[in-house]
């Protein structure tokens, strides 16, 4: 039986999470929570009918809220 290795969260901030560019991403997607409404707890997830990632806008028609596994599912690509 293998033994399951402890996370090392501080390294992985530091490593990824922590860099400019995800910095940046989180305020995005942070921004576009605020813009649809999305309150703290709120189960529901801003979906980008055009991901950032090809080019798509925190525009108010741009955005959707659905649920995280329909969100998930989805991944980058266009509606």
């Amino acid at each position: 039986m293998a033994t399951k290795k402890k996370r090392d969260y501080k390294k992985e901030y530091r490593d990824y999470h922590g860099k400019p560019e995800q910095r940046k991403n989180r305020s995005k997607r942070n921004q576009a929570r605020k813009k649809m409404g999305l309150k703290v707890g709120d189960k529901r997830e801003v979906d980008h009918k055009v991901p950032l990632s090809k080019g798509g806008s925190n525009r108010k028609n741009n955005l959707r809220a659905i649920s995280r596994t329909t969100n998930r599912k989805k991944g980058n690509k266009s509606k």
